[in-house]
């Protein structure tokens, strides 16, 4: 994978070391061109520091020292490669920006009209990274720094005064922008001298005053204000002010602890901005990032972040963030509104969420670090469709340094995917991983659906004994609910993701890691996304209110799970339509078993559910007598005799939306300034994109009353694994699948499942109130039962289960009572207290 011997040039310094950085490159000067140009920025660093009100001695001062060596890049030897060539890329590109430069009543260069709030900082900052970083060619260079001081001024001048009308998006003027400009500023210090460099503090003390950071609430919470305390902190190293540093410090604090509704962290690892929107890419990504950043430039400061609640920061990397990155890529269903920016983004999101793990590792324990380097390393290997190496070799030379790093030392082992379950009830997320090797039994099937009031029902889903499991496999599922809205748009992005909470069932084999990364939000059919029950009416481009404020009415969201096993279901209320319906889902080693009940509608449209929308041109064989279908190399279906599935093979054509360099910041602070992508125009277009789908899905009919389905996804199964699956009955049966409960039992798993949409009984469980049971027996003579309240709202529930037991072994601090003898019956307290979590409860069998 790697094109370098890189123990030929790594030098272990560590992004977050102490000290400045220019000498701490002077040992890898290439010629007396870099060295007389070290000497002169040296020089330049004495009388600025002569001429400001602080001395070499001042802390603040060592901070600005800190942050170019964290932000700009360190921990490399710019005389090898990949470093030389890349840092010599860096100084043609400034060169060419300082050339260009043509200051002017309306730009700085004619080809970014103001106000160009992302591109032209961006630029500026650009060059400012070649004035300090060793091997560009222009390191120390006075004309470089000199032009980059004058244009931050007429930036300053023309678009970024004090006395300016904040216009547009409130993120350019207070973070975009104010960050760019004090980072290129504190990169060429010297030579931004006052009153210049009064006048920009007086711009950003205008659009960002103190006071911003008073109230936690509205556009000022989470990963918004990380940034805004950034911000700060550069103001504060800019122009010597310890009492502004110490505000950007304190006013982190509110981003530490768990929250129990909008933005922030959640006890069961979810993270919210937007008060609606699950998202740990984008905006998590950014506060993760931001944070590390802190926390290794202020280490061993007078203001070094010492919140005892940092520690919920530090936890979230494996209890929030890794759930959502699989091979090095971070999910779509947590990254909002950005998921449709650009082809393999969700690669460029999972690398920033590794950059800023491996950084705030160098500020973490020792056992942290470790486990997090095994983790990121692990991703790094497997991450074949966009290598996250190369790819950190583009963008981010310290990172593509510290990666490399663990990747070249054989004491960092590489972690493995984590199989078991994630349900993150608060975000109405779960994330499931299947074992890399499946059990002997293997997965064969579901029969039996019971009706309403014990009527018979569908025939169900049939399998086969003794197959083995593959390779590994993951499933992701994206819900919405009272609390979390169907969808996000804004800025003109993701206008046709209205069904992405209707219940998508994201999945991905082995080999899959670009499923859903090449172009395929702006190429798939936005009415037919995996997994999702939808009414067919034609909706508007942005449809509902933006920013995610979409929330259907639905409390039933969430499920339960012993960290093996899940049930997980959704209570769902469409989007802008009177559809109605109850969808569960069951994972499993190597299935996922999925059902839907009460589908009603009166939206005069048909109602489908969604079996599958690959994106693959592969071949698709379909037994509709014997209940099954197979999509060579990714995976089977099972489905009742009977079923009648539809499927079509399309090509489908669109224009990648590509963003306009005026506006990157606006939607991605990763992309401020960058160049268009390979068959991007600057006009904001890309070159028509085509890709191949074959699509699966169930017709309900228009306006269904009661209608319902099974089928069992079966992830990387082959043909002949699939058809054999479909040949046996004997593998599970469907206990219910009504508007009132559904469930699976699994024999040779020793598991039983019921989502309790309403009080009952199901199989030889029941319930006296809405609730998620998951039971599996165990070879060793015990079981396991865990309950959850999806709905929050329950002071009190009893579960009976009509299977002899002894005695319990292990309770549960809400666990009320309990009776053993030839049924158990536990009864629990106020489950509501508990965020919709599973509470597990072990008992021995009689």
């Amino acid at each position: 994978m790697n094109r370098h011997s890189r123990r030929s040039f790594l030098r272990l310094g560590g992004a977050a070391a102490t000290g400045a950085l220019i000498p701490a490159y002077a040992a890898h000067t290439e010629n007396a061109h870099t060295e007389n140009a070290y000497t002169r920025t040296a020089h330049l660093e004495t009388a600025y520091a002569e001429a400001t009100p602080s001395t070499s001695a001042d802390p603040l001062a060592e901070l600005r020292h800190r942050w170019r060596d964290v932000t700009a890049g360190s921990g490399f030897d710019a005389t090898a490669e990949p470093y030389r060539t890349r840092l010599a890329r860096l100084g043609t590109r400034a060169a060419g920006y300082r050339d260009a430069m043509a200051p002017a009543a309306t730009s700085l260069w004619p080809d970014l009209a103001f106000p160009s709030l992302g591109a032209t900082p961006a630029r500026l900052r650009t060059m400012a990274r070649a004035y300090a970083l060793p091997g560009t060619g222009l390191t120390g260079d006075a004309n470089l720094a000199a032009a980059v001081a004058d244009g931050v001024d007429h930036y300053r001048r023309r678009v970024y005064a004090a006395d300016a009308d904040q216009v547009g998006n409130w993120w350019h003027w207070q973070i975009g922008a104010p960050r760019n400009l004090l980072d290129a500023a504190l990169l060429i210090g010297p030579h931004l001298m006052d009153p210049r460099s009064e006048a920009l503090r007086e711009a950003v003390d205008n659009f960002v005053p103190e006071c911003r950071l008073d109230d936690y609430e509205g556009t000022s919470t989470g990963a918004n204000r990380v940034d805004l305390c950034v911000v700060t902190l550069l103001r504060a190293v800019l122009g010597s002010d310890p009492a502004k540093a110490a505000l950007a410090v304190s006013a982190l604090s509110p981003v530490f602890p768990h929250v129990s509704e909008g933005d922030g962290f959640y006890r069961d690892g979810s993270f919210v901005q937007h008060t609606t929107v699950p998202y740990q890419g984008t905006y998590g990504a950014s506060l993760l990032s931001g944070l590390a950043t802190l926390f290794a430039v202020l280490r061993g400061s007078p203001w070094e972040v010492t919140d005892p609640n940092r520690q919920v920061v530090l936890d979230s990397v494996e209890r929030t963030f890794a759930p959502f990155v699989h091979d090095g890529f971070c999910m779509d269903l947590v990254s909002g509104r950005a998921v449709g920016r650009r082809p393999y983004g969700d690669h460029d999101r999972g690398r920033a969420i590794a950059s800023a793990i491996l950084l705030l590792g160098e500020t973490a324990s020792a056992a942290e670090r470790s486990r997090w380097q095994g983790m990121v390393k692990g991703w790094a290997l497997r991450d074949t469709h966009r290598p996250m190496l190369d790819a950190a070799e583009e963008d981010d030379l310290g990172f593509h340094a510290r990666l490399a790093a663990i990747l070249d030392d054989d004491a960092v082992l590489a972690a493995e995917e984590p199989a078991g379950h994630r349900l993150l009830a608060m975000s109405a997320r779960a994330v499931h991983r299947g074992p890399r090797t499946g059990p002997a039994h293997g997965v064969q099937g579901v029969q039996g659906v019971q009706g309403e009031e014990g009527e018979e029902g569908e025939e169900g889903v049939q399998g086969a004994r003794g197959v083995q499991g593959g390779p590994g496999w993951c499933a992701a599922l994206s819900m919405a609910s009272h609390r979390v809205g169907h969808y996000e748009h804004g800025n003109g992005e993701n206008l046709r993701g209205w069904h992405t909470g209707s219940g998508m069932l994201y999945w991905w084999a082995d080999g899959h890691g670009d499923q859903y990364s090449d172009s395929f939000w702006t190429t798939v059919d936005p009415y037919r996304l995996p997994g999702t029950t939808v009414s067919t009416r034609r909706l508007a481009d942005g449809a509902g209110e933006a920013w995610g404020d979409t929330c259907p009415p639905g409390r039933w969201v969430g499920g339960a799970t012993d960290g093996v096993y899940a049930t997980v279901g959704q209570h769902l209320n469409g989007f802008e339509s009177t559809l109605d319906a109850f969808k569960s889902w069951f994972f499993l080693d190597d299935a996922v078993v999925c059902l839907g009940a009460g589908i009603t509608a009166e939206d005069g449209v048909p109602v489908e559910t969604v079996v599958d929308n690959r994106r693959t041109g592969a071949p698709l064989t379909v037994d509709e007598g014997r209940g099954w279908a197979h999509l060579e190399g990714h995976g089977g279906y099972v489905l009742p005799c009977g079923t009648r599935l539809r499927t079509l093979r399309e090509e489908r054509a669109a224009r990648d939306p590509a963003l306009r360099e005026d506006r990157a910041a606006a939607r991605d602070p990763a992309l401020d300034g960058r160049d268009p992508a390979p068959g991007e125009d600057r006009a904001g277009g890309r070159d028509p994109v085509t890709r191949n789908y074959v699509t699966l899905w169930l017709d309900h009919g228009v306006d269904p009353v009661s209608a319902g389905y099974v089928y069992l996804l079966l992830p990387g199964a082959s043909l002949a694994e699939t058809r054999a699956r479909a040949a046996d009955p004997g593998w599970a049966r469907v206990l219910a699948n009504t508007a009132r409960q559904q469930g699976v039992r699994v024999p040779s798993l020793g598991l039983t499942a019921v989502n309790f949409w309403n009080d009952g009984a199901a199989g030889d469980l029941t319930a006296s109130a809405p609730c998620a049971v998951l039971v599996r027996e165990r070879g060793d003579g015990t079981a396991t039962l865990t309950v959850s309240d999806p709905r929050r709202d329950l002071s009190e529930l009893t579960v009976t289960w009509n299977r002899p037991v002894t005695e319990v072994l292990h309770g549960h601090p809400l666990l009320a009572g309990a009776t053993t003898g030839a049924g158990l019956t536990l009864t629990f307290g106020r489950l509501a207290s508990r965020g919709g979590g599973s509470n597990t409860v072990t008992v021995r069998l009689g």
